[in-house]
This record gives structure tokens, sequence and C-alpha cells, in this order.
């Protein structure tokens, strides 16, 4: 569905984005996470179409961004950071003269602005007019005016930044409720937002790609293959840490105060081994936890200096 090869973009003599190569396939949602400045707008901006790059390729349905910009845009909704929106207008009128813009059929505009109002739950401002709206319904218009066109392919740059917990939330459910329907690229540095919704992540540091493949996959292999298993007893902690470390496939037992943080291969086995011994051992178990390595940990990692996947 989306192809980049070798893409990269300089600004005089600093490099914003060096030499990305990735897919997107069709129906994927796909988590394109980084840090600040790390390159992600400037790649969406290419892909997209609204900016050239300074070398390399970019492909999204087979057609070149850059031969073949109409039959692209045709197929992309796009929301960039500041959502694109005429605060003088009137929510309804503005994904009218949107999807006319995009060169909607003239018989199914006001089916697509129906549903671009539906998906995004803007009726009841339906007739408002935009510059008196809150920064959420502003944001969710953006969205709308991405959606009204029913494109293959959505891009969303930086979706929830500035939004209060709330809208966030109402935001998140927004876009999951969207998967299946498109395939969509999420930009973004809120780790929450790609581990609710995404099937794959992308992660770019000082504009280079660091890792590529989907969550889990990534957590085995910066884990080593291994897992956490976070642990809270009622009574003999430190009988209970002594014991574990005995246990075959534990790699590392910490006696945190009040719980026992544990590092182990990836065996069932292993996990079964811990909690039976603490049952026997009549130590009081409250809670165990096992835990893959969190994405939070995964992102540090590949984007403090060298990290590598």
């Amino acid at each position: 569905m989306i192809e980049v090869k070798n893409l990269s973009k300089n600004y005089g003599d600093r490099a914003a984005i060096n030499a990305l190569n990735f897919t997107v396939k069709k129906g994927e949602v796909v988590g394109f996470l980084g840090p600040n400045g790390a390159g992600k707008s400037t790649t969406m901006k290419i892909i997209t179409g609204y900016m050239a790059p300074s070398s390399g390729e970019v492909q999204v349905a087979g057609f070149d961004v850059f031969e073949n910009p109409l039959e692209v845009k045709r197929r992309i909704g796009y929301l960039p950071e500041t959502p694109p929106v005429y605060h003088d207008m009137f929510v309804r009128d503005y994904l009218t003269f949107v999807a006319n813009l995009k060169g909607v059929d003239k018989s199914r505009v006001k089916t697509l602005v129906a549903s671009a109002l539906e998906k995004t739950t803007l009726n009841d401002v339906a007739g408002r007019l935009i510059g008196n709206l809150s920064k959420g319904f502003k944001q969710r218009v953006g969205l709308a005016q991405a959606l009204v066109s029913d494109p293959e392919i959505l891009v969303l740059d930086e979706p929830t930044v500035g939004l209060d917990p709330k809208q966030v939330s109402e935001m998140r459910d927004l876009i999951r409720q969207l998967r299946g329907q498109h395939t969509i690229i999420l930009s973004t540095h809120i780790l929450p937002e790609v581990q609710a919704s995404c099937d794959k992540v992308i992660i770019i540091n000082r504009g280079a790609i660091v890792a590529e493949d989907s969550l889990e996959n990534l957590s085995k292999r910066m884990s080593g293959g291994g897992r956490s298993i976070h642990v809270r007893v009622r009574r003999n902690q430190d009988a209970v840490v002594r014991a574990i470390a005995g246990v075959t496939g534990v790699r590392k037992v910490t006696n945190a105060g009040n719980s026992i943080e544990i590092e182990a291969d990836a065996q069932e086995e292993t996990v079964e081994q811990v909690a039976a011994l603490i049952v026997n051992q009549g130590a009081g178990l409250v809670e165990l936890k096992v835990q893959s390595l969190a994405l939070e940990d995964i992102f540090i990692k590949l984007t403090s200096p060298g990290g590598a996947a």
C-alpha cells in the first residue's frame, strides 16, 4: 500500500531524514514513533505530497507521489499536526467544501459528509462556527476532513497534541474504531497511543529508522527473549527472594521493598515454578504479573545514544 525507498530530506547542511526505507501493508495500523525533532512530520509531509524530498521514492497504491500526485491524494486523508480548518466556516459547510475540493463525486458528497460527522461524533456541532469550538472539537473537525473523501489511507500526525486527558481518550477511541476500515499511519511521540491501537511500530531517531516490527517482536528482541515478573507477597519476602533465585530460568531477582522484581526467560514453566514456590512457602501471594518489555523501555533504549534494535 505504501512503499518508501531511500527517502532523504535536507535543510541546508542538516539532514532531517536520511535514507528511510519501510512499507505499510493494506489494512495495517502503523505507529510512527520518535522523539521531537526526529523527522516524523517531515516524513509524513513527503508521503502525503505536501513536501518534496531531497532524494528517494514514495509509492502509494502503486502510484509515485511526485509523478502522480493527484492519484495519491485521492487515496490519502491527512490530518497534520495543526488541523487545517477555517475558523469562519460552519462545520458541515467546511466538510462539504473539503469534499468538493478533493474531487468527491457530487452524488456522494452529502452522504460522505454525514458519515464523517457520524464517525467523529460531530453531529451536535455541525451547525456551529469552527472558531467557536474547543480545541478537542477542532481536532475532531480536522480528523473529519481527513475522512470525508473516504480515503484508503489515513495519515495522522500528532492527533492528540495539546488535548486534555478526556479529549485524548476520545481521540484514541475514534482511531480504534477506524481500524479495519482504513490503512492508518499514526505519527506521535506519545507512547500509549501506539500501544493502544497499532499493529506495527516504526521508531525513528535523528532522521533514521532504528526499529520496524510488531510491538511483541520488538519486546522479545530487546529483552533477549525474556520477560519480567512482578510479585507481591504478604510475608517472608527475603526468604522468597532467596528461593526464587534458585529457580531454573530465573536470571535475576530484586527485592524492591514492597515487591519482588524478577527477570526470567520466556518459558511459561518458569512462571509456573515461581508461583508454586511462593504458594508452597505460605508467603501469601497477593499479586503476580508477567510483563514483556514495555514500549516505553524499548523507546528509551532505541532513542538513547548508541541505541539499536
